[in-house]
């Protein structure tokens, strides 16, 4: 209380060490929720960028096995899972195959995952109430 008391030359300043760590603690406390709610917002951009692109490889290398002649539905499930086996989402990753026809002959591959299923930091930043997915066609190989 002694150094808030005022002298005649006005109010005493807080000088020192203390002075400077509890200055130091204040604006630490203030900075700190930003720094790391950008850190996480930096890691779960990055992580979602990963999988975005995973998913376009697993519809393009799916897509690209279901163009051959003979290839089965399991078969394309099969590879899909192997492409995204790496990043752990080979059981929640879902697909959907359109076999080609006479007048349509390709072969659409849709692969997508629940936001939710694969975020980090769950719903922090928002709603996870939506779909990572990615679209491949191929035309189908022997068809004329």
């Amino acid at each position: 209380m002694n150094a808030l008391r005022g002298s005649k030359h006005g109010p005493r300043r807080i000088c020192g060490r203390w002075g400077r760590r509890a200055a130091a603690a204040v604006e630490m406390a203030v900075v700190s929720p930003l720094l790391f709610a950008m850190l996480f917002g930096i890691i779960e951009y990055g992580w979602v960028f990963s999988v975005r692109q995973t998913l376009t490889t697993a519809a393009r290398e799916g897509a690209r096995l279901a163009s051959l002649p003979g290839s089965s539905e399991s078969q394309v499930q099969q590879r899909v899972n192997e492409v995204v086996g790496p990043l752990g989402l080979a059981g929640v990753v879902r697909t959907q195959l359109t076999r080609s026809t006479i007048d349509e002959p390709t072969e659409n591959l849709r692969v997508w995952v629940h936001y939710g299923d694969v975020t980090l930091v769950g719903q922090f930043f928002g709603s996870t109430n939506f779909n990572l997915e990615a679209v491949c066609s191929m035309r189908k190989e022997g068809m004329d």
